[in-house]
């Protein structure tokens, strides 16, 4: 727990301030033992003498580089001045960490996800309100939703592409964009004026962004292949199903107390959730890691050239290089990737119709079945527990065959095969999206909220095969690709709820619906097309991992497996002699 507070934010300010005497990392303390790579010659062993525990380990298997790789011992025997981790058993690298400790960061990533997102819908149940209130159209008075969903579909084309800087990491990013996320509740809450209010909501989104393109990257900075799509899901479920929590959340409030009462809340949910996160949502991006540790050893070293590998790669870029390029590259994603630019869209469609429900779920349960305003809301808890079971059996898979397909191959595995669950998913999404539009209003109440369960229940399906599919693709450049897909996504729920109002009120909650499920018809051939032509795809991409580079890897694991099968079987027999 140390160690996590330690490398939470509050902990890196703490640290800083007290120039490590505080919080100490093993480098700071009393004692430290400096591995002798690490040693200049004119400067002999370190004067600290106490030894500790943190010593090198065997050196480990060369790997091929990928995007996400980060040297190792072996590498630094042939540089001595790159600072990497003290073996592969290193405690600071978060592919070691414990189990606990990622399950809590998991937690950690789906709070904040869920603190944000839940913004966005927030407003739904206040819409006729507002717009009483502001003297403005019901159309006009959406903009309170399609605003705040702007706001974070532009958001993480500038913010999310500054985590994958290794000076700024993942964690500042978050922490200091939710604080002013908080601050902004506050106006939200007193504003008087329709234009103000507008300008606060796309602000709100803007700055609360980053985790909501970045959070994937987080997790596939710790966590081994075969388990990273358990975290995903949950990461997923925490996205998908925080815009149907928003109206349950605001509905009776704002139906009792008034709309203001919808910012309220989530000015409580936002800084409870920064309180939390501040002190003890970790750093887990490697590069960051190294290179905090490479500032620490040349302060204790007084050798200038000690660099971690993120350093070296970056030292003929200036500060304003650096962020043009990160700033730039989501975007060139979004318009020169095949791949990105088909999961985009399909992403997407489910965006759509997910929020075209904020506009649909009063005409059917308000309107048409004559519920109050806060009981209208409560269907939206229909789809969180359609995506809660989708979420085990996608699990379940994972857990049968996901997880065997890693271990044979050491976790090498091709991105394609992360695919499989979203076969069926894309089948099932039109039929649940006809279901709901040509029985609401027609049967009993039941059967819309069982459509709408089972729209949650394939999202699960869809989301978490399709954005571990983007991770693995685009290993390197993870935040990116996970930011230009919420770009598009984003873009399609910031316009869905205004194209709502004439959609349903013109042709009926039933031919609105039929559209939107004929798209889903239109996209259930795209994981088919991806399982068989990505890897030709990615062949053609100078930015997505190769075949070439999966398999050399996984060779070299396969050699670096006999050699130590082989010098085991050496030192039983010097052994038995």
């Amino acid at each position: 727990m140390r160690a996590t507070i330690r490398d939470s934010f509050v902990g890196q300010v703490i640290n800083a301030v007290s120039n490590g005497r505080l919080l100490p990392y093993p480098e700071e303390e009393p004692g430290f033992v400096l591995p002798p790579q690490y040693q200049r010659p004119d400067k002999g062993a370190s004067p600290l003498s106490r030894p500790r525990l943190f010593v090198l380990g065997e050196t480990p298997v060369s790997e091929v580089p990928t995007p996400s790789h980060t040297p190792v011992t072996g590498e630094v025997e042939a540089n001595p001045n790159l600072v990497t981790w003290y073996g592969p058993d290193d405690p600071e690298n978060p592919m070691n960490w414990s189990t606990g400790k990622k399950c809590w960061l998991t937690f950690t990533i789906m709070l904040l996800t869920t603190s944000i997102y839940m913004g966005s819908s927030i407003w739904a149940p206040a819409i006729e309100q507002g717009a009483e209130y502001f003297h403005v159209g019901l159309v006009a008075s959406t903009l309170g939703i399609s605003l705040f969903v702007l706001g974070y579909a532009t958001g993480p084309l500038f913010l999310s592409p500054i985590t994958e800087i290794p000076a700024i990491g993942r964690t500042s990013p978050y922490i200091v964009t939710l604080l002013v996320y908080c601050v902004l509740q506050l106006p939200n809450a007193l504003v008087t004026n329709f234009p103000g209010f507008c300008v606060l909501r796309f602000l709100s989104g803007f700055v609360g962004s980053p985790a909501l393109a970045t959070g994937g990257a987080s997790l596939s900075d710790t966590f081994a292949p075969h388990k990273l799509p358990y975290a995903m899901a949950l990461y997923n479920l925490a996205a998908a199903s925080a815009p149907g929590l928003g109206p349950i959340l605001s509905g009776f409030a704002v139906d009792v107390l008034g709309w203001r009462w919808a910012f309220w809340e989530m000015l409580l949910l936002s800084a409870g959730s920064l309180i939390i996160l501040s002190f003890t949502m970790p750093e887990t991006s490697a590069d960051t890691i190294l290179c905090r540790r490479a500032a620490r050893l040349r302060r204790l070293t007084g050798n200038p050239h000690l660099r971690s590998a993120s350093e070296i790669a970056q030292a003929h870029l200036s500060a304003r290089e650096l962020l043009v390029q990160a700033l730039i590259r989501p975007l060139y994603m979004t318009v020169t990737e095949p791949i990105i630019i088909a999961i985009n869209i399909y992403i997407g469609l489910l965006y759509a119709v997910l929020y075209s429900f904020f506009e649909s779920f009063p005409i059917v349960f308000a309107e048409g079945y004559g519920w109050s305003l806060g009981v209208s809301e409560l269907p939206f808890a229909g789809i969180l527990v359609g995506e809660i079971a989708g979420l085990g059996v996608y699990m379940w898979w994972n857990r049968v065959a996901y997880e065997g397909m890693c271990k044979r191959v050491h976790g090498h595995i091709e991105p394609e095969k992360t695919l499989t669950m979203s076969l069926p998913g894309a089948v099932v999404l039109p039929i649940a999206i006809f279901w709901f539009g040509w029985t609401a209003n027609r049967t009993h109440w039941l059967s819309p909220v069982f459509a709408a369960g089972l729209f949650g229940f394939v999202i699960d399906w869809l989301f978490a095969p399709f954005l571990t599919y983007l991770t693995y693709a685009y290993p390197q450049y993870a935040a990116s690709a996970l930011a230009s897909n919420d770009f598009v996504r984003s873009l399609f729920g910031a316009g869905m709820p205004l194209a709502s109002q004439p959609l349903f009120h013109n042709l009926g909650v039933a031919w609105g619906n039929t559209i939107l499920g004929c798209c889903g018809v239109l996209f259930v051939p795209l994981p088919w097309v991806l399982i068989r032509l990505g890897p030709w795809l990615r062949e053609r991409s100078p930015m997505a991992v190769h075949d070439a580079e999966i398999l050399a890897a996984r060779s070299a694991v396969d050699e670096g497996e006999k050699a130590r099968v082989a010098s085991m079987a050496g030192v039983e027999g010097e052994v038995g002699v």
